[in-house]
């Protein structure tokens, strides 16, 4: 995982704690509990993040399926294969989301 977590989501979890390691144990069993490999469970809570407009979520994921492999080239089609699903406008907005972060790595 990352070590770069947003300040506000290590806030919440130095704040509360006991809920903080629910949110760590859910992540880490619904990760383990499937034959969906790390980098492409990445680019899926990707699509998810773009879904919900949430950038944080999005740079995240993309970030994190980046540090598992997953060339810039995935990050951006797992984007536009859902716009039939959540529309162009938002498949945009997400699209540079994942430039903050691909042009970061740079």
């Amino acid at each position: 995982m990352s070590d770069e977590l947003p300040e506000h989501y290590v806030s919440i979890r130095k704040r509360f704690k006991e809920f903080g390691n629910a949110l760590n144990d859910l992540g880490k069993i619904t990760d383990e509990s499937g034959p969906i490999d790390h980098k492409n469970s990445h680019l899926i809570q990707l699509a998810a993040s773009a879904a919900i407009r949430s950038e944080g979520a999005v740079h995240s994921h993309a970030r994190r399926a980046l540090e598992l492999g997953a060339s810039p080239d995935e990050l951006y089609h797992s984007l536009i294969l859902i716009t039939s699903t959540i529309g162009f406008p938002n498949v945009a907005a997400a699209i540079s989301w994942v430039d903050d972060i691909v042009m970061e790595k740079k």
